[in-house]
């Protein structure tokens, strides 16, 4: 926990991560799926992710999670090292907060109705080793970290295609591809929406992404904002074309190779124009409220993952309710005034936590 004050951010990625736990805050009081459920409406089906076989918005939030995390590690480390901190230690603190990620992305899932459960499927645990890959080759050159990029979804196609597990032989396959298979044997189970633990081999890249546009941003080379340009639209022809060629599908649930390229590209756009209106032409007036969330973004989710899904929400969602039966209110202004009631709190809380100046950290 930190409790000095805060200098020489970069407002961008505190404003791109305050406005990813926002969004990730309003979807766990349940309002894009109620909306959605009753209204079938296209937009708000982007807030869903896609059953299978394509690509909502929604789909980019854990690869904007996992490349943000890059991003603010090169700021990190670059912060220690100019302090005097050494690789060792530097190392010692990744391998900390690995550990603590691990540990609260294995409770988060945890606790069950029925008893207590193992499950590898949460974006801390995926994000546990991500995290410590990217660390691990981040004083390699651009060049190499690109090539273990790229090594990572080549073991990923070669995993999926060339295994030949029986029962788990379809690669694309929802419950009969490798993914399922290494879930049995990690956890004695599969995910029935298709998820799958080894998701963090493919997604290590938009760490490993992440720290490398940290790196240039912290660097003195001319044209970033042109250069991340470029590559973001680069990952997007070559995910989309992997797709649209027949050659590997865009599949979130098991991050295939064109999944992880395309949403990658997305990510660098995102920052890009975050960056550019941010901190290049300096429009931040109205970005607090977003910022306020994003600095203590770990906090946030965990009390909304844990705290918010166990309790929370359905005790601020009984007393709203009880409220609104007074005034004959219908089913969907409870659910909106509901939903308004659990994020206006859990705002407030970091409201709370940024005045006092506290941090969380891990």
């Amino acid at each position: 926990m930190h409790t000095n004050a805060v200098s020489n951010r970069l407002l961008s990625l505190d404003f791109l991560r305050g406005l990813i736990m926002v969004l990730l805050a309003i979807e766990s009081t349940g309002l894009y799926d109620y909306l959605y459920e009753h209204t079938h409406n296209g937009l708000v089906e982007q807030f869903t992710h896609h059953p299978w076989h394509g690509l909502h918005f929604w789909d980019l939030v854990q690869p904007a999670f996992m490349f943000m995390a890059g991003v603010a590690m090169a700021f990190s480390l670059n912060k220690q090292w100019k302090n005097g901190v050494s690789w060792n230690q530097s190392f010692i603190k990744i391998l900390k907060r690995c550990g603590w990620l691990f540990f609260w992305g294995v409770l988060d899932y945890a606790v069950r109705p029925k008893g207590l459960s193992f499950e590898l499927w949460d974006v801390l645990t995926q994000l546990s080793f991500t995290t410590l890959v990217a660390f691990l080759i981040f004083r390699w050159s651009s060049l190499a970290q690109i090539g273990v990029c790229v090594g990572l979804l080549l073991l990923t196609e070669i995993l999926y295609r060339f295994t030949h597990v029986p029962g788990f032989d379809q690669p694309f396959t929802d419950q009969h591809n490798f993914g399922n298979y290494i879930d049995l044997i990690l956890m004695n189970k599969i995910n029935h929406g298709g998820w799958v633990a080894i998701n963090c081999i493919p997604t290590a890249v938009h760490t490993i992404a992440g720290a490398l546009i940290g790196k240039l941003l912290l660097g003195v080379k001319k044209n970033k904002l042109k250069l991340i340009l470029l590559s973001g639209a680069l990952c997007l022809i070559i995910g989309f074309g992997l797709d649209w060629l027949n050659i590997t599908p865009i599949i979130k649930r098991i991050a295939t190779t064109s999944f992880t390229i395309a949403s990658l590209g997305w990510c660098l756009l995102f920052l890009a124009v975050s960056y550019w209106w941010v901190d290049i032409k300096s429009h931040r007036k109205h970005l607090e409220f977003f910022t306020i969330v994003g600095m203590n973004s770990l906090f946030i989710y965990l009390f909304f993952e844990i705290v918010g899904s166990r309790w929370f929400n359905s005790y601020v969602t009984a007393i709203s309710s009880g409220v609104l039966d007074w005034f004959n209110a219908g089913e969907l202004i409870k659910v909106i005034i509901g939903a308004a009631c659990i994020f206006g709190l859990e705002w407030s809380l970091c409201y709370f936590l940024y005045k006092k100046k506290v941090f969380i950290r891990l």
